[in-house]
């Protein structure tokens, strides 16, 4: 981020593709899936309303891929941006390519591009925007709106 106006630019291009998020994964049969305990809590912490499944570590990712099958009809992967998680985005692809529903990696590609290498981690994804917000004089809470914590 050169200057001010790049922040800005980029505050609203990631308000306007986690507003997106958000209204996706409330819909019906929506299930969000990231890496651990604390990639969810900060999904939370920004508000993300809809289910959300781990890929756990005790779960071999084929019973991740299966229990996944049964939860939803549309599965948003949003691994991290480094290199393990677009190994675990390729292999749930895999998994799920020929189970009957919408694998949508989409996410995870625009946020990589809205985060521009700044942010790897999902967990670091609230304290990320908050900065951002904090160095435009706003508050993240506010321009999330009246539904987010």
């Amino acid at each position: 981020m050169t200057n001010g106006r790049a922040r800005a630019e980029i505050l609203e291009e990631f308000l306007d593709l986690w507003g997106k998020l958000a209204t996706a994964s409330e819909e019906a049969g929506t299930v969000v899936v990231v890496e651990g305990a604390r990639d969810r809590r900060a999904l939370r912490r920004l508000g993300l309303g809809g289910p959300i499944a781990l890929v756990h570590r005790g779960v071999t990712l084929a019973g991740t891929a299966h229990a996944l099958v049964g939860r939803g009809r549309r599965v948003v992967v949003l691994t991290d941006w480094d290199r393990e998680g677009g190994l675990l985005a390729r292999r749930l692809k895999e998994f799920l390519a020929a189970e009957r529903l919408d694998l949508d990696l989409e996410y995870r590609r625009r946020f990589a591009r809205v985060l521009r290498g700044e942010l790897v981690h999902v967990e670091g994804l609230y304290g990320w925007a908050r900065r951002l917000a904090e160095a435009e004089g706003a508050v993240l809470e506010e321009l999330l709106g009246p539904a987010r914590p």
